[in-house]
C-alpha cells in the first residue's frame, strides 16, 4: 500500500480513478468471452478445465479495518488480477495444445512459465518428428 506513503499525491490518485475503473467494461467483457471460450473449446480439445476459484479471490472486504472505498478497491484488484492470471492459464493451456514451440531467445523477452517444456525455437527436426506421430 505504497500510496499511503504519499499523501501529497492525493489529487493524482483521484485523477487516475477514471482510468483504473474505466477498465471495468473491457475486463468484464474479457471475462465473459474467456469463459465462453473455456467452456466450449476445452471439452472439444480434451483439455482439463481450469478451476476459476484457484485464481480469483475476493476477500479483503471482510477486513474491518479497511475503509469502504479501500474495500471496493481491494475487491476490484482481487478480481482483475485474478482474472488476468486465470486468462493467462487458459491461454497457456491453449498454446501448449496448439503450438509448443519456444520463442526465439531475446534478452528483453520474459517467456511465460509454461514455455519451459516447449520445444526449442528452430528445432525443425523435433517438429518434424512430432508431426510424424499425427
Amino acid at each position: 500500500m505504497n500510496f499511503k506513503l504519499h499523501p501529497e499525491r492525493r489529487l493524482r490518485h483521484i485523477a487516475s480513478m477514471p482510468f483504473i475503473y474505466g477498465m471495468v467494461v473491457p475486463t468484464v467483457f474479457l471475462d465473459l468471452t474467456m469463459e465462453v471460450y473455456h467452456r466450449v473449446a476445452f471439452p472439444l480439445y480434451g483439455l482439463t478445465y481450469v478451476p476459476r476459484s484457484r485464481y480469483i479471490k475476493i476477500d479483503h472486504q471482510k477486513l474491518s479495518y479497511l475503509k469502504p472505498m479501500e474495500k471496493v478497491n481491494c475487491m476490484y484488484c482481487g478480481y482483475v488480477n485474478g482474472l488476468f492470471a486465470y486468462a493467462v492459464q487458459i491461454a497457456g493451456e491453449t498454446e501448449k495444445y496448439w503450438c509448443s514451440i519456444k520463442h526465439e531467445e531475446d534478452s528483453n523477452f520474459i517467456p511465460p512459465k509454461h514455455h519451459k517444456d516447449f520445444m526449442e525455437y528452430g528445432d525443425e527436426k523435433g517438429y518434424k518428428e512430432l508431426k510424424r506421430k499425427d
